[in-house]
This record gives C-alpha cells, sequence and structure tokens, in this order.
C-alpha cells in the first residue's frame, strides 16, 4: 500500500484557516468527511479530539499527524493541511506546526494504522521533503511532491 492509494488530491488543503488545534482538526475532517460520505464530520472530530486528549499528536519540527480509528470505513483514509505561518498544536519541541498530515483508520486495523502512521513519519523525517511541501504553491504540487516521495510499506 502506498500513500498516494490513500490521499485524494481534493484532501489536500494547501493553506489551513483555522488559528488553533480545534480548527485544524475540523478543517482536516471537513475535506475527508466532505468527499467521503460513510463518514460523519462532527463525529470524526470528536474522535481526533479524544486522541489529542491522550497527547499532542504534535511530532515536532513542525509536523503533526493526528489520528484516530474509525468505524464505517473500510481502508485508511488521509488529508495533509498547511499552514505557513504555522499554529501551536501542542508539539513535543513546543514549536509551531506547519505540516498536518490527519490519518483516519478503520476501527479494527491496529496493524495497517500503525505502518501508515510509521510511513508517514519516515517521509517527513526528510528535510527537503518537509522544505518542499512548505514552498510548493498549491494542492496539485503538494500532491505531486508526497506521491514522488512514497514507496509501497
Amino acid at each position: 500500500m502506498r500513500l498516494a492509494d490513500l490521499l485524494i488530491k481534493e484532501n489536500i488543503i494547501p493553506e489551513l484557516e483555522a488559528g488553533d488545534k480545534n480548527g485544524v482538526l475540523e478543517e482536516l475532517a471537513g475535506a475527508i468527511a466532505g468527499h467521503d460520505p460513510s463518514i460523519e464530520k462532527n463525529a470524526l472530530v470528536k474522535v481526533l479530539l479524544d486522541r489529542e486528549r491522550l497527547g499532542s499528536t504534535g511530532i515536532g519540527e513542525g509536523i503533526a499527524i493526528p489520528h484516530g480509528k474509525f468505524s464505517g470505513i473500510h481502508q485508511p483514509i488521509i488529508s495533509f493541511g498547511r499552514s505557513r505561518k504555522g499554529l501551536d498544536f501542542e508539539a513535543m519541541d513546543g514549536g509551531l506546526v506547519y505540516l498536518f498530515f490527519l490519518l483516519v483508520a478503520p476501527e479494527n486495523s491496529a496493524s495497517i494504522h500503525l505502518q501508515v502512521l510509521a510511513k508517514i513519519a519516515k517521509i517527513l523525517k526528510n528535510i527537503a521533503l518537509r522544505e518542499a511541501l512548505l514552498e510548493a504553491p498549491g494542492r496539485s504540487e503538494i500532491y505531486r511532491i508526497i506521491v514522488q516521495n512514497d514507496e509501497e510499506f
């Protein structure tokens, strides 16, 4: 499976409008819910907020990977958002977050959920990739960068 199998171009938000953590989660969840009728946005936001209460998914270096499990879906779904100004997402390193990958996985999919999280974290270790995502002019370019740096897992 590849990230490109889980992310559609329409689920990419090149410039998040949100000013806080809740707003980011709502925007990213809204992107997914807008393209998948089996997902109700408010229910997904609740799942994500419940997960954030366990500890921030802001992993540092300007990255957050909010995630949760959701009943009624059959494969993981990803949305991506970018904030050029950066947002306080209570990241582990205390810094602002610029790049957000939201992962929603089927409720009974612990293994694939962890594999996708690990894959996202692995590609985002690449500083040049992070810089390219920050500098990309729009949705199509962001999608292209993600797909080009994706390897099957």
